[in-house]
């Protein structure tokens, strides 16, 4: 009794990843088969899981189902054209389809420069007509003349900022 438990404790966990595992995003498939445990297996192309769940086309024509009955036969006698239509029966993209880069970096960067460009207009916006003008005392010739004024009031003469200027000369220290 212990080790079938110890099975089935072994087991079950498998059991919920593989029902993870089969619903997966659809591409656009229309039909999508259920299974007696309420998933629905669906169609996904992608490079890590090469083999999906369901076909791509599960709905075929007359000649599809023609040509799944000539499939049955001896592959010799089917032609490239026929090998190439059953392969898109089944599949939706090539390896090579879903390898080939897309253009998608083209979207994200213009979509990133935009809001870069709107973001600059409202910053550009804010400093004209939200900030206040910027106060007398951060002009160049207001902070020389406050520097003048701490270098004759000899501010911090040991190890400050008079300590590197030079009063015999009138210039800074090198």
């Amino acid at each position: 009794m212990l080790p079938a438990l110890r099975l089935r404790s072994a087991l079950l966990p498998r059991t919920r990843l593989l029902g993870a595992t089969s619903v997966r995003a659809a591409h656009g498939h229309e039909g999508q088969v259920s299974r007696p445990d309420g998933s629905e297996l669906l169609y996904y192309d992608h490079r890590v899981f090469p083999l999906p769940d369901i076909p791509y086309q599960t709905d075929l024509s007359s000649q599809q189902g023609a040509l799944k009955d000539k499939e049955r036969g001896p592959w010799k006698q089917l032609s490239q054209e026929d090998k190439i239509s059953l392969y898109r029966i089944k599949f939706n993209k090539t390896y090579a389809e879903m390898n080939r880069p897309s253009n998608e970096w083209k979207t994200v960067f213009g979509t990133i420069f935009i809001f870069f460009g709107l973001t600059g207009l409202i910053v550009w916006w804010q400093r004209v007509y939200v900030y206040p003008p910027q106060p007398h005392t951060l002009a160049d010739e207001w902070k020389a003349m406050q520097a003048r004024r701490m270098l004759d009031m000899r501010v911090s003469p040991i190890q400050g900022f008079s300590s590197n200027w030079d009063y015999e000369k009138n210039q800074w220290k090198k």
